[in-house]
């Protein structure tokens, strides 16, 4: 059986045993769309009291919101095998077993959950995205669902890429580290703003480091039709989300030399 019929034998699984019970499923995702929600509406009431930031008006940043939400919120629900690997895998010894089936260990983590509750935050940034719609000027061609497309899939590269190195951590230090929600949960936060209004050591950090602006200000204030005010190379612009899945590369390389110098926490 190839990797891609044995992920969807995994996602089947995962889905089906969440389905039998679809009161918590519902009430679970209901809550993330809630809890999400109320985290938008601090963004509107924070231009209904001043406006606009930095020449931004509101339905420019929620467009912002709406591309990082998305990524993120495909990423979370895809990952969990990751994002739970210090405690469910090191701790236990359970990737022991991991390491013995004829399996890449990256593809068993990716099919240990697909959440499916991700569904009510993923709802949420799409609620946003269809509002910014509304509020924008955007000639919604081909061009512009294109490059937002690719800003979206190479967010998702990105916070996957961020969730596998929070799990690479473990192979050290037993459990997963909380510092690495800083650059997930924290990352969602920044992103969700232009890149512009932040200190110019912050950007550079988002652009160079962790390339959160790359994925979403460039493509996004590209189909807002506003110039770049970082000082980036023009020419780099286009490619900006790519920088996700280079970032991607780098994880699951560090993923690799972490496997390599694992040891069993029963050894």
């Amino acid at each position: 059986m190839n990797a891609i019929r044995l992920y969807g034998r995994y996602v089947r699984a995962s889905l089906h045993s969440q389905m039998r019970y679809p009161a918590s499923f519902l009430l679970t995702s209901l809550g993330a769309f809630l809890a999400t929600g109320i985290d938008f509406i601090a963004v509107w009431a924070l231009f209904a009291r001043f406006r606009q930031i930095a020449g931004w008006h509101f339905g420019e940043v929620a467009l912002f919101y709406a591309v990082i939400g998305v990524s993120f919120a495909l990423a979370d629900g895809l990952t969990r095998g990751f994002d739970v690997f210090g405690e469910q895998f090191v701790r236990t010894g359970d990737f022991d077993r991991v390491l013995v089936r004829p399996r890449s260990t990256v593809l068993q983590l990716l099919g240990y959950e697909v959440r499916a509750t991700r569904i009510g935050r993923l709802a949420q940034a799409v609620v946003v995205w269809i509002i910014a719609t509304r509020l924008t000027h955007i000639g919604w061609t081909w061009q512009v669902w294109s490059t937002l497309l690719f800003a979206v899939a190479g967010g998702m590269a990105l916070f996957s890429g961020i969730l596998v190195l929070q799990a690479t951590m473990a192979f050290w230090t037993v459990e997963s580290l909380e510092i690495a929600n800083t650059l997930s949960y924290g990352g969602v936060e920044a992103a969700q703003y232009p890149l512009d209004i932040y200190a110019r050591w912050f950007r550079n950090f988002l652009t160079f480091v962790v390339p959160l602006g790359c994925v979403s200000y460039f493509p996004v204030a590209s189909v807002l039709g506003r110039a770049d005010r970082t000082g980036l190379w023009p020419g780099l612009l286009p490619f900006s989300p790519a920088l996700g899945f280079v970032f991607l590369g780098v994880a699951l390389w560090t993923w690799r030399f972490g496997v390599r110098r694992y040891a069993s926490t029963g050894s």
